[in-house]
């Protein structure tokens, strides 16, 4: 049956009917929210209080309160130094121990999943994974380095004496500074031997060649000069190099070589010519003089690997040797146990992934110019310069090599990973996240259930207060116009209390100490646009970072600051 035809007019007198409809339904629907928040029917009228929330002042900051009477804890007495004195210089850390707490066996991985289980023992049992060496010390392999008992300690304007071998920690970074870098340096000032530890931050200058120039000239980077001119930091330019050596023999023991080098010695068995450059083939060169490097022709050059950092970690460990950390790690403590180890070739498990060669490099510690770290190199090489981590993890697992390159468990460096993936088993940790993104928030319970693991005593609580050290800083610094500061008679910032029940971002009991304790870092997985919330985590560990190099906290080992004036991290103002 066909449908009747309605005329235009009809057509367009239903269009303007339905549209009277549409407009009715939204404005019922606008009424009731207007009148569910004002109590009127009036849309201009202002909110009306609920009787069950706090009073929120009109012009009131941060969500009802003035930020700079805001107190930064609520924990009465914070224990600072948490970790007890820091172990003795020559103390290592033992591998076997850690994989098998933290892994169970190589092929079973039973305990791979059980974070909250590892970071138990990771902090509890020390004396059981890290001890003195009985003979042959590290401080005793030099007779150069000073004793233990008379090295100098770190001043205002020198270092100081380590007496044994200094730890190199290499970063890699583009760009300007800005407050990961300095979260960066100042967790790596607040939990590492510094006497005994270089951070040699490389900036990359193929794309900018004046880079190291403009961070000596950053404002964001001019807090670290001092330590620069001290000693601790060394800002390093990264250029792709042109070649790279290998130690001399590891070719020629390389089975992927060894073979077209016994031919070439038959043919040339008794030949009286003078011997010529030897291309092996994938950049690898052998010189008249024995000298062996891999050197990348100009076409090569031209294709560089798009991921720059994963190549910068594997080439400026194999020539310098030491640890490389990305800058979204934050260290939590002292990783010279580690790191001291004579084999220290470590990285970490790519999550919960069961394969043996499946790495995460965000933390990875190499042997300088040793057969492991020549053989990375040039597999990286080999692969069409592609240094991912799983992909040269792979290549070695397939090449009988994996085993060489510890694997730890995620506990150690990046305790969240397996919850984020899903692969979390037994009790979660401590605080008790579930993306990476909780460590950022302050607001009222923004992280939920974060201390569902939690088994220690209560933490003493004080009255929620000014906090009297944050309001000498801020009373110090000049008042732009703008932010012109009247402080009342009552001790208050224009005349205005501070009310913990009416603040956005309050003060918590939340304390460094309980912040994964037992992992070495902490890692943020970029995230690079973000700033910390008021009372959230790393404020914590902002607090906990300035205290400590404004000589008024200890770090976790209970030692006090002696170095140069740094001043304190920013305010974010967009929390104001």
């Amino acid at each position: 049956m066909d449908r009747p035809r309605h005329s235009k007019l009809h057509r367009c007198g239903q269009l303007i009917w339905n549209l009277c409809i549409v407009f009715v339904v939204y404005g019922i629907i606008f009424e009731v929210i207007v009148v569910s928040r004002t109590g009127s029917f009036n849309p201009f009228s202002k909110p009306v209080a609920s009787s069950n929330a706090p009073t929120i002042p009109e012009g009131s900051l941060s969500g009802g309160v003035n930020y700079r009477l805001r107190p930064t804890t609520l924990v009465k007495n914070i224990n600072d130094a948490y970790a007890g004195p820091r172990r003795h210089v020559d103390t290592l850390a033992n591998y076997g121990k850690l994989l098998e707490a933290c892994r169970g066996s190589a092929t079973g991985l039973e305990k791979m999943r059980f974070v909250y289980d590892c970071l138990e023992y990771l902090s509890k049992k020390e004396d059981d994974y890290l001890f003195l060496p009985s003979d042959s010390p590290a401080s005793k392999s030099d007779p150069s380095y000073p004793a233990v008992d008379t090295a100098a300690p770190a001043s205002q304007t020198n270092i100081g004496q380590c007496p044994g071998p200094v730890q190199l920690f290499h970063t890699y970074w583009t760009g300007p500074s800005t407050w990961r870098v300095e979260l960066f340096i100042k967790a790596y000032l607040y939990t590492q031997n510094l006497p005994c530890s270089r951070l040699w931050i490389w900036l990359d200058s193929d794309t900018n060649p004046t880079a190291v120039a403009d961070m000596m000239q950053d404002k964001g980077f001019a807090r670290f000069l001092p330590l620069v001119e001290r000693g601790d930091i060394t800002l390093k330019a990264w250029n792709f190099p042109t070649r790279i050596p290998l130690p001399k023999g590891t070719v020629a023991s390389d089975p992927l070589y060894s073979q077209i080098l016994a031919n070439r010695a038959l043919k040339s068995a008794g030949s009286t010519e003078e011997k010529k450059i030897e291309d092996l083939g994938d950049g690898v060169i052998i010189h008249p003089d024995g000298s062996e490097w891999i050197e990348f022709s100009e076409r090569q050059m031209t294709f560089l690997p798009v991921a720059v950092s994963d190549a910068v970690r594997f080439i400026v460990l194999h020539l310098n040797g030491g640890v490389y950390l990305d800058m979204d790690i934050m260290l939590l403590r002292d990783m010279r146990p580690l790191l001291l180890t004579p084999d220290h070739n470590f990285a970490e498990r790519w999550a919960v992934h069961s394969h043996p060669g499946d790495f995460n490099t965000a933390v990875l510690s190499l042997n300088a110019n040793s057969s492991l770290s020549s053989y990375l190199v040039r597999g990286g090489v080999r692969m069409g310069l592609n240094f991912h981590p799983m992909i040269v993890g792979r290549m070695a697992w397939k090449d009988g090599r994996v085993e060489e390159l510890a694997m730890f468990e995620t506990g150690l460096f990046d305790p969240i990973w397996g919850e984020f993936n899903w692969g979390r088993e037994g009790r979660c940790t401590v605080p008790c996240f579930k993306d990476y993104g909780q460590a950022f928030l302050g607001t009222r319970e923004a992280v939920r259930e974060e201390w569902q693991s939690f088994d220690g005593p209560q933490l003493e609580e004080e009255e929620a207060k000014a906090g009297v050290t944050e309001l000498k800083k801020r009373d110090a610094a000049p008042a732009s116009a703008a932010e012109k500061i009247v402080k009342g008679e009552d001790g208050s910032y224009g005349g205005r209390e501070y009310r913990l029940e009416e603040d956005k971002y309050p003060p918590t009991n939340r304390t460094l100490e309980n912040f994964f304790r037992g992992a070495w870092s902490y890692h943020i997985h970029n995230q690079w646009a973000k700033h910390p919330q008021p009372n959230s985590w790393f404020s914590v560990a902002q607090n906990a970072h300035d205290g400590f190099l404004s000589g008024e906290r200890t770090n976790l080992y209970g030692e006090k600051w002696g170095g140069p004036e740094i001043m304190s991290y920013d305010r974010w103002r967009e929390f104001d």
